[in-house]
């Protein structure tokens, strides 16, 4: 990567720590409040402990990194050489994550240009991508923003969530959509659709709801090369088989990621979900 223009995301973008070392990405961590410990994503929770805590209906908050943890990455960053930072990140309808890296970034000893991405898990992974193989290959600030931008606008997020209870509770939902979604025990289909999370489907059960899921994917991905990552929590069988049938019926598929989410989508989420980012090139 190059040294002038230096690329961060946050925790949210669940990017593998050896793709984040090889592009040169860092990752701010969001906070997950557990009981009465605050623990860092990524580092400090499981999600194991996450879903095992949900389950027991053990209250579980998620908060934004504070000002002054962006404010010592970028310092740090440009004591290491970098005479400009892009900071990518999820949605602002979704965290005040953004809000904290924008006043962070007014103190910063070099230019910073913080991006709203209006995505989450990897879709906004992809957009961290995007910007760090334009810095590395020489691009400038404008043109890694320009690029993740993009990738940004052509991404979709599709996921399965057993119930909108945790959606609800988190006040990333309304109340009349977890009210709708919960109406004859149907299962949801969301999207993230202008930052937000919007009721996409009901089906009737949770196969159907996956065979469903399964489906919009293959038909937003079409033809064309696309990447594509599957999320779940608590759920690696149901990933792995929703991996192997996208692999057979998605004829442009390029880099196909199947991970685990952290504790932050988590918390929101609730065991149980399958999702699928979808990311033309």
């Amino acid at each position: 990567m190059s040294r002038h223009v230096a690329i961060v995301t946050d925790s949210t973008a669940y990017l593998p720590q050896r793709t984040m070392e090889r592009h040169g990405i860092i990752a701010v961590p969001l906070t997950v409040v557990l009981g009465d410990r605050a623990l860092e994503e990524g580092a400090e929770i499981s999600t194991r402990s996450l879903a095992e805590a949900l389950q027991k209906r053990r209250p579980v908050t998620t908060s934004r990194p504070s000002p002054e943890i962006f404010a010592a990455t970028y310092r740090k960053l440009a004591e290491e050489g970098a005479t400009s930072v892009v900071s990518l990140h999820l949605s602002s309808e979704l965290s005040g994550t953004y809000d904290a890296a924008v006043l962070a970034a007014r103190e910063a000893p070099v230019p910073v240009r913080v991006v709203d991405t209006g995505m989450v898990a990897m879709a906004l992974g992809f957009c961290a991508l995007t910007a760090a193989e334009v810095a590395h290959g020489g691009g400038t600030v404008d043109e890694a923003v320009t690029a993740a931008e993009k990738r940004a606008a052509a991404t979709s997020a599709y996921f399965y969530v057993d119930t909108l209870d945790y959606l609800r509770r988190g006040g990333r939902i309304g109340a009349a959509q977890a009210l709708l979604g919960s109406a004859l025990a149907v299962k949801p289909l969301l999207q993230l659709e202008g930052g937000r999370i919007e009721l996409l489907e009901k089906v009737r059960t949770s196969s159907k709801a996956i065979a469903r899921l399964q489906e919009i994917v293959a038909e937003r991905a079409g033809t064309s090369e696309v990447d594509i990552a599957v999320h779940h929590l608590a759920a690696p069988d149901r990933a792995a088989t929703f991996a192997d049938r996208l692999r057979e019926r998605v004829p442009g598929l390029m880099d196909l990621h199947v991970s685990e989410v952290g504790a932050v989508i988590g918390a929101h989420t609730g065991p149980g979900l399958l999702g699928a980012v979808v990311s033309p090139r």
